[in-house]
């Protein structure tokens, strides 16, 4: 007889974008601002303290024809 069961997990990404248009792309301002609002998030969303540090993989940077997109997924098991 077989034994089966299954799970629905619900992925949310948060993202935070930055506008990239050519010829200039991204201000560096506007990139660590990102950053420091994507981190803050992330800290609130784990239950990490302020200042803890983050993994090397907590944050995902993506670049966009016009963007750069800083994101990082939760995913939660449906209860």
């Amino acid at each position: 007889m077989t034994t089966v069961t299954s799970r629905t997990v619900t992925s949310t990404r948060r993202e935070w974008i930055v506008p990239a248009a050519p010829p200039w792309g991204a201000f560096l301002g506007d990139v660590r601002d990102a950053i420091a609002f994507a981190s803050i998030a992330y800290r609130e969303t784990h239950g990490l303290p302020k200042d803890a540090p983050l993994a090397d993989d907590a944050l995902r940077f993506h670049v966009g024809d016009e963007e750069i997109v800083i994101s990082f997924t939760v995913e939660e098991p449906e209860r």
